[in-house]
């Protein structure tokens, strides 16, 4: 891989045992949920594979890969207690190695972090039968024949790890089985297990002397894991540096992988790892500190986005190994593009935790930003120039839809014209980035704006395009990207007196003081408006028709606003649907149908705020789609088959037409790039 940076910190090897690692740059263990049967077969293969093209020094697989059937995966995790599994790991390995990258795997027990009522319904175990709030799960306490063939079952998925050709493993030791003994939260045992931390650190000890045994002195295994549970009822900062001082010494394991904090609960999840608005990098002057205190390599990654701070943790010596890896689900190329300097087309990490939250309420991560990870089969991380002629393509709409339908026709080296009407880029986005925690959200854009301008798209700003403007421009395709508007279509009356997310969100209405907020999307922009309102000033009352607040905002993510909520004492209403709103003197009343009690509620506000999703802005589309070839028509077979589009419905027409994001229906980001990538990387 060339460098033009040879002095760069993050593109010095490093040597672990008989492994050199090309650079200082790794991708941490976690589980996207791409397995097969428990398997990591081709769509695993691919999204590690990408990381290895990329430049990566190692990439680590299977976050919590389970060894034993009484740890049934929790969400899509490998599945080590099988033979089958030695295959597909080969298979994964071979593709990694053969682009210059090492990988590794992460192997545990996941002890109460799991449910019974999954896999083959045995009972979850634990040091103590303490329940954890996160999965809800009423563990027993492990006897002494269930310590037995969890050892023997850690060593035979190390085995299987080992042959499967991995460069290495590490035991997951945060918040899963072993570290359960460690904590005073979890173990109150009072046998040989319990008491004293010597007594608390025996099983994991004993689990890691019968992995080396197995697999031998020469292979790699580390461990991961908490040094401060960051907690009064937890492991505490002088005993979890004693634990990691006394792994460091057994001679038995090779690298040492840094957590801070506690994950039983989505709060203290949210902490381990952070989201949008955070600080960067929290815990890594206090993995430095480890590393000072056991003198022995150590990785760690918590928030590390950005090159600048993954160069500061390497260089100050405080990490051997710097963990990017919601980075490098964002952009996989990263290392690649440090080393060619190309460090501005990194596609940044917005921290919006769409990834990590999507694997439990949708069983697959996903960037909100980049439709090609966890897609490598068929959709490119850099889009290749077209073999064919030139074409002119005119966008209208400059919001991720539009912007990303721009940069991808024009990477593919055709001529594109975008027309905004606004005086900036943005769309929805915009209204999002207006919350200051929330801010980086902005990278989406920017970043997109930057790579048009790189491959001269013509931006014009300011310019409400009519279908005179774009026929003007002699296109040969034309997507209408011009999102939707605030949708209160579903009130029976009042719609005039309503105030929508985006009147707060953009500044054309102020907060009120006494303020009613209807959320029936279930999203973020609810939460993000009432979040708004409150640090306006406002005092709310959120209510929704649904049984809890915000159903498709994940674990993450929602912690964040019910801090940002809580601390103004914001009341909530549940299972209340708005039908109407009237005025009554100086006051709003909205009337609300309570279908469980089969009556109507009426509340008093000065401002009623409502977020129902939006509908089309879809003028544009209806006048041009006569004049198009393809009638708007999309062909979903081709779409969904990885095809180009070939419908031709009208000799007549002059153009192809497509429309595409939230100009379609009210989603999200993704659906919008995706919408985007998909329809013109062929052209």
């Amino acid at each position: 891989m060339p460098s033009t940076l040879t002095s760069d910190p993050l593109l010095q090897p490093f040597r672990l045992k008989s492994l050199t690692l090309r650079n200082r740059f790794m991708s941490t263990a976690h589980e996207p949920a791409y397995t097969v049967d428990g398997m990591p077969k081709d769509r695993y293969r691919l999204y590690h594979r990408e990381k290895a093209k990329g430049g990566i020094a190692l990439t680590m697989i299977g976050g919590s890969s389970v060894v034993a059937q009484d740890s049934p995966q929790a969400f899509g995790n490998i599945v080590l207690y099988r033979d089958e599994v030695v295959r597909w790991l080969k298979e994964l390995t071979d593709d990694v190695h053969e682009h210059g990258a090492a990988v590794m795997i992460q192997i545990t027990h996941l002890g109460r972090r799991t449910s019974w009522s999954t896999g083959e319904w045995l009972p979850v175990v634990a040091p103590s039968p303490v329940r954890e709030p996160a999965h809800r799960t009423f563990p027993k306490a492990a006897e002494d024949w269930d310590l037995r063939r969890i050892k023997a079952a850690y060593a035979d998925a190390a085995e299987r790890c080992q042959a499967g050709g991995l460069d290495g493993l590490e035991f997951e030791m945060y918040g899963h089985l072993l570290d359960q003994f460690w904590s005073p939260a979890t173990n109150r045992r009072e046998d040989d297990y319990g008491g004293v931390l010597e007594n608390r650190m025996r099983f994991s000890l004993e689990v890691l002397d019968a992995v080396r045994r197995r697999v031998g002195p020469d292979f790699l295994v580390g461990c991961r894991l908490v040094c401060d549970e960051d907690w009064d009822r937890g492991l505490s900062r002088e005993e979890g540096l004693a634990i990691a001082q006394r792994l460091a010494g057994t001679g038995q394991v090779d690298f040492l992988n840094v957590i801070k904090g506690h994950i039983d609960t989505d709060e203290a999840l949210s902490h381990v790892i952070p989201g949008m608005g955070a600080r960067s990098a929290p815990a890594l002057d206090f993995a430095g500190e480890v590393r000072a205190a056991t003198r022995f390599p150590v990785f760690h990654a918590a928030r590390i986005q950005d090159v600048a701070t993954a160069r500061h943790a390497v260089a100050s010596g405080k990490l051997d190994m710097v963990g990017m890896t919601r980075a490098h689900i964002a952009d996989p190329h990263i290392a690649r593009k440090v080393a060619e300097g190309r460090e501005a087309e990194i596609r940044p990490c917005v921290g919006m935790g769409y990834c990590i939250d999507r694997i439990y309420f949708a069983g697959e991560a996903l960037c909100i930003h980049n439709a090609a990870t966890g897609r490598e089969a068929t959709m490119p991380h850099e889009v290749a120039r077209s073999g064919g002629p030139a074409r002119k393509v005119v966008v209208i709409g400059a919001g991720p839809a539009g912007l990303e339908a721009a940069r991808v026709a024009a990477a593919r080296g055709h001529a594109v014209v975008l027309f905004e009407a606004a005086d900036r880029p943005g769309g929805q986005v915009a209204l999002t980035a207006a919350l200051r925690r929330r801010r980086e959200i902005q990278g989406v854009i920017d970043w997109r704006v930057a790579a048009c301008e790189r491959d001269g798209v013509a931006l014009r700003f300011n310019a409400y395009a009519e279908p005179a403007d774009v026929l003007a421009e002699e296109p040969d395709i034309v997507v209408v990207a011009t999102g939707g508007l605030p949708n209160t279509s579903f009130l029976d009356a009042g719609h005039d007196l309503v105030t929508t997310t985006w009147d707060i969100l953009s500044g054309a209405a102020k907060p009120g003081e006494r303020v009613l907020l209807y959320d029936d999307n279930g999203g973020h922009p609810g939460l993000t408006a009432a979040e708004y309102l409150v640090e306006a000033g406002s005092r709310l009352e959120f209510v929704s028709p649904e049984r809890v607040i915000a159903p498709d905002v994940g674990g993450t993510n929602y912690p964040a606003y019910f801090r940002a909520l809580a601390s103004r004492d914001v009341a909530f209403t549940l299972n209340l649907r708005l039908r109407s709103v009237r005025r009554q003197g100086n006051a709003l009343v909205a009337s609300f149908e309570d279908e469980y009690g089969r009556r109507t509620i009426e509340k008093e506000a000065d401002q009623i705020v409502v977020e129902h999703g939006s509908l089309p802005n879809e003028d544009l589309y209806f006048a041009l789609k006569p004049l198009s070839t393809n009638l708007g028509e999309v062909d979903y077979e081709a779409l969904t088959q990885d095809r180009p589009q070939a419908v031709r419905a009208n000799p007549a027409g002059r153009f192809t037409l497509w429309r595409i994001g939230d100009a379609v229906s009210s989603r999200n980001i993704h659906a919008a790039v995706y919408d985007a990538l998909r329809l013109l990387k062929d052209v």
